[in-house]
């Protein structure tokens, strides 16, 4: 038996689709029947050969799918076991080797050297590895979170890869309960960071970015103001300073990818506040900040926030399901696309008319 999947071969290569054999299911494994696949930046720059991958590969890293066959010994974290007709999400990231330093010793796993990715890492010859395809096999270890009656895949999916990236940065800006935050980048990453900032208890919540249609959502994920980029940066800086009593924002997450991001933020950010910068996952470029006046004088925290781990997806899968009702990440999602389309989806990403495309491998279990 076969099951067809997108292959990415070679940056800026048209995409194919390719028969590739069903997995041999060990004890621990699972066959997913795949719901759906999200599109995101990363697939874009992957297709732009920004990351060094083991092409060909089959894209698509964060999924939502329906358990179709497993190889026995397949139980979550609370022991329950995992059955064939579940609907369950994967933390994309798999074989970190809880050997090494990073795992043991400085406990950031997601540095680990050992560390593969479903849908990056994983190269297409080594199997249904990536979630552009009709099936995804669970390799054994895998870590499976079925999703809870509550809640529905399109919501969770909808959120895809920004809403654990954003969950990781949230966490890391520790924020505390009526602080300003300002949020530099409203693609999928900086609408999640919103949301969560949000129902973190933040008082004042600053979306910059662009375009107008984003920002109009910013408002709907908790944004209390808004600021396009056709306003000058040093405008922009004076309205935030104005909002804020001269001192500027508590913290600054950096969520687009623009070099001059960073020196903005850093500026924007009040004495002894906090910076992390989640949206530069590729090389965008150098940029020239100034240590004395920016860093150092001020006492800021820059924090650079890379990967998640297991906990940060069992959480978003718990939040989305409690307040998924309340922030409206299933409409985040601009388009779905078959596998044949899948070249669609990725140009429709690239150019920023979608926030958010989905694969979708299988249409007919979606009817």
């Amino acid at each position: 038996m076969t099951h067809a999947a997108v292959l990415m071969t070679a940056p800026y290569a048209p995409l194919v689709i390719e028969e590739m054999p069903t997995p041999t299911l060990e004890p621990g494994a699972a066959l997913l029947r795949t719901l759906y696949s999200e599109v995101c930046g990363t697939d874009v720059h992957l297709h732009h050969g920004k990351l060094a991958v083991p092409f060909p590969i089959i894209p698509g890293h964060v999924s939502v799918g329906i358990v179709e066959a497993t190889g026995g010994n397949l139980r979550d974290i609370y022991g329950d076991a995992i059955r064939e007709g579940d609907t369950v999400t994967f933390l994309d990231v798999h074989e970190t080797c809880n050997n090494c330093y990073q795992c043991l010793v400085a406990h950031q796993p997601t540095r680990c050297a050992s560390r593969k990715v479903y849908g990056i890492t994983y190269g297409a010859r080594e199997g249904l590895l990536g979630g552009w395809a009709e099936a995804i096999w669970m390799k054994p270890g895998v870590k499976l979170i079925k999703l809870p009656a509550a809640l529905s895949p399109e919501t969770f999916i909808g959120g895809g890869c920004g809403l654990v990236t954003a969950l990781h940065a949230v966490d890391m800006a520790e924020l505390k309960l009526g602080e300003s935050v300002a949020v530099l980048g409203v693609g999928p990453v900086g609408q999640s960071v919103i949301a969560f900032a949000s129902l973190s208890g933040a008082g004042e919540v600053v979306a910059i970015g662009a375009p107008d249609d984003r920002l109009a959502f910013a408002t709907r994920m908790g944004a209390t103001s808004v600021l396009s980029l056709d306003v000058p940066a040093a405008d922009r800086l004076e309205q935030v300073r104005r909002a804020t009593g001269g001192r500027g924002v508590d913290v600054v997450i950096e969520a687009s990818g623009a070099p001059d991001a960073i020196p903005q933020g850093l500026d924007m950010v009040r004495d002894g506040g906090r910076m992390i910068v989640c949206g530069h996952y590729t090389d965008n470029g150098a940029v020239e900040i100034h240590p004395h006046w920016q860093l150092n004088r001020k006492h800021v925290e820059l924090k650079g926030c890379w990967g998640v781990r297991y906990d940060h997806f069992h959480r978003a899968v718990e939040l989305t399901a409690r307040f998924g009702a309340d922030k409206p990440w299933s409409e985040m999602v601009s388009g779905r696309y078959t596998l044949e389309h899948a070249g669609d989806a990725l140009e429709a990403v690239a150019s920023r008319r979608a926030i958010k495309a989905l694969i979708t491998p299988n249409p007919t279990l979606l009817a």
